[in-house]
């Protein structure tokens, strides 16, 4: 059985920073993309980050693109959101999801596994 579980999120202020970590076990995690979506309040969720199964393919979101990072450790099979120069509008309940195929897709479609989802709030 397939577990992914986000973790790390919390309250910051605006500028901080903070790191959420995806934790998938139950599938060979090198054969699967990882991804972080989010969904603001009252919105859809949406694309934030995706690696590939090797970690050498990264896409990001127009709106985190500088400040967020995504990152893979096949050995551990643990996927990382670091998160810098928050705002509020990053405020929302982020989701790890697990690939159907290696490659980073940016639809929501295209991930089979989920983690719960993990609230960030930026506050001022």
């Amino acid at each position: 059985q397939v577990h992914v579980v986000g973790t790390g999120g919390g309250v910051v202020r605006i500028g901080e920073s903070m790191t959420l970590s995806c934790a998938a076990t139950g599938l060979t995690f090198n054969e699967h993309a990882m991804a972080w979506f989010r969904q603001p309040p009252g919105q859809e969720r949406e694309f934030v980050a995706g690696v590939s199964w090797s970690g050498a393919t990264k896409f990001y979101a127009d709106a985190v693109k500088g400040r967020f990072t995504i990152s893979r450790d096949n050995n551990k099979s643990v996927a990382n959101l670091q998160m810098s120069n928050l705002t509020p509008e990053d405020t929302a309940v982020y989701y790890c999801g697990a690939g159907k195929t290696g490659w980073p897709e940016q639809s929501a479609d295209e991930y089979a596994h989920w983690g719960r989802g993990t609230q960030v709030t930026v506050s001022s």
